[in-house]
């Protein structure tokens, strides 16, 4: 018997367990299994690319094919079918495919049409009863047919930097409770308070707290409810082992250099508000320098930052105005455009 090739297609908006209830089963009864992933912009703003990469992620051997500029329309009409098949086996070139698997109607005529067998899963859904249309309405109430790698991606992921004593965890802990999410606290504060000596902590330290943070931070982006607020980064991190230490270890780097996009929103807590002079800090004078310190690097780095100034009430007004207008996967300029637009 020669070699048997599935493929199943879709645009995998997002990634649920009923996808990969079609691609697992194929994985056990195929030798090689090829995915066909849509652009479709007109029902998810999740880019192709992320949506591909669900799939590398946790199926590292499966060859994804980008479909780019294939047929958006969806339909049993013989127009239709004609021009899903001709893509796939004209334009994608896909050949070689001996069985068809998915739990739909399209099932039938891309078989025929590729000349494999149709093989169905699950088409009454009784084994997976979701779909992508409920999940995409309210990921966080279907969560549990969501894989961790794709749920992370739905979430926005706003952070809060800034020197000590500006703000941050009060505001993060404030939008949480009124957002009804979770919060990321500064691991950093947590991690001192057990292991400074003298009030410092050696550059080796320093990586544990900024590994140990984004380990806890990638816990809570699961329990999220649309929103992460976060309290400090690896930035910060890294700030400090450079205003402590005048270096910072090659990892602490690593993950300093990650960071710079991994969060969808960045606030800038201002120096504005009164210092609160505790014990684990080291005065007003180097709250300012500190502060100085992290907008130069905000700036070398290019991160697009906003800066939160006056009382609590005030800031929390702009965050909750920005994240109004804020669609995660959606271009600045096309929001300033919309928003310059209603002016007009």
């Amino acid at each position: 018997m020669g070699t048997t090739h599935g493929l199943t297609l879709g645009k995998f908006a997002p990634l649920h367990k009923g996808h990969q209830l079609v691609i697992e089963t194929a994985l056990a009864e195929m030798d090689e299994m090829s995915v066909i992933v849509y652009d479709a912009p007109e029902t998810t703003p999740v880019p192709l690319n992320v949506r591909s990469d669900w799939i590398r992620e946790l199926y590292p051997t499966v060859k994804v094919i980008e479909a780019w500029d294939g047929p958006t329309e969806v339909g049993s009409t013989p127009e239709i079918k004609q021009r899903h098949e001709k893509y796939v086996i004209e334009h994608l070139k896909v050949s070689g495919i001996t069985h068809f698997y998915s739990s739909e109607f399209y099932g039938e005529h891309m078989s025929a049409a590729l000349g494999a067998t149709n093989r169905l899963v699950n088409p009454s859904r009784n084994t997976v009863a979701v779909s992508g249309t409920k999940i995409r309405e309210n990921p966080f109430l279907y969560r549990e047919y969501i894989p961790p790698v794709v749920y992370r991606d739905l979430i926005t992921n706003v952070v809060f930097l800034g020197a000590p004593s500006t703000g941050k965890t009060t505001i993060t802990r404030e939008l949480a409770d009124e957002y009804g999410t979770v919060w990321m606290p500064e691991y950093g504060r947590e991690y001192w308070e057990n292991n400074q000596v003298n009030r410092r902590l050696s550059l080796g330290q320093l990586v544990e707290i900024a590994e140990g943070h984004l380990e806890r931070e990638n816990e809570l982006l699961y329990q999220a409810n649309q929103y992460l607020f976060t309290d400090t980064n690896a930035i910060t991190t890294f700030m400090f082992s450079r205003y402590y230490h005048q270096a910072a270890r090659n990892r602490l780097v690593k993950l300093a250099n990650m960071a710079q996009s991994r969060y969808d929103l960045v606030f800038l807590c201002d120096v504005d508000i009164p210092y609160d002079d505790t014990w684990d800090r080291s005065g007003d004078v180097n709250r300012i320098v500190f502060q100085k310190q992290i907008i130069g690097d905000l700036l070398t780095r290019k991160i697009p930052f906003i800066t939160l100034r006056g009382n609590l009430k005030t800031r929390i007004t702009k965050v909750k105005k920005t994240l109004s207008e804020f669609q995660k996967y959606k271009s600045l300029a096309d929001i300033f455009m919309k928003k310059e637009r209603k002016r007009w």
